[in-house]
């Protein structure tokens, strides 16, 4: 007889397979119970709104990026080599799992006092993530010289403010990207022969650059 825990585990990886597979709009508590193979009714005993069983499968896509930023990571040395290894993990993370990525961001599920209290809110999910880019952006104004770099001297918003900006940036480039904008944008730019990964990535150190200074020569 399958087990309480591993019958509410299948039903967040059957959700995951779906999100992945047909969209976030396809998400139902039926259709995920059917593919499940239990009654209608079986996800309720775990989630006792699809609110939150879309916020467990959502949880399931913020641990996957944490992953991805690890790895992406772990082989840089300097604090800005690792911020731009991450924010192309972002941005290629978006581009790759889309259904998923909409479904992390959705902001009915982020509102906490929304959420009902039957597990870890998902919002806590995405505290490590952007505390982690606070914390880069941190480490590159420590290690910059701002007189000698041009960098953002003393002036320069909190690490905080300048990670979310960056954040938003980054996302933007995601989601413009996504709907075909950037590309139109860029489609007489002498670039328009270059493999998408290698425009992706101008576009990302030059969202760095613009918000942390150009790398020092």
């Amino acid at each position: 007889m399958e087990s309480d825990n591993s019958l509410r585990e299948r039903l967040i990886d059957v959700g995951v397979d779906l999100v992945t597979t047909t969209g976030s709009e396809s998400l139902g508590l039926r259709e995920i119970a059917r593919r499940a193979g239990v009654s209608h009714g079986a996800p309720r005993r775990y989630f006792p709104t699809l609110h939150s069983l879309l916020s467990a499968i959502a949880r399931r896509g913020f641990e996957d990026l944490g992953a991805r930023f690890s790895g992406a990571v772990a082989d840089t040395a300097s604090p800005r080599a690792q911020l731009q290894a991450a924010a192309r993990v972002y941005v290629g993370y978006a581009l790759e799992c889309r259904g998923m990525f909409e479904l992390m961001f959705r902001h009915d599920l982020l509102d906490s006092e929304k959420q009902a209290s039957d597990g870890p809110r998902l919002r806590e999910s995405t505290l490590p993530l952007f505390e982690h880019f606070v914390a880069l952006v941190a480490q590159c104004r420590t290690e910059q010289d701002t007189a000698k770099a041009g960098g953002p001297g003393t002036d320069a918003p909190p690490p905080a403010v300048t990670a979310a900006a960056l954040w938003a940036n980054l996302h933007g480039v995601a989601q413009l990207w996504t709907w075909g904008s950037l590309q139109l944008t860029l489609g007489t730019e002498p670039p328009d022969d270059a493999p998408r990964g290698d425009r992706l990535d101008r576009l990302v150190a030059a969202v760095l650059d613009a918000h942390l200074g150009p790398v020092a020569s």
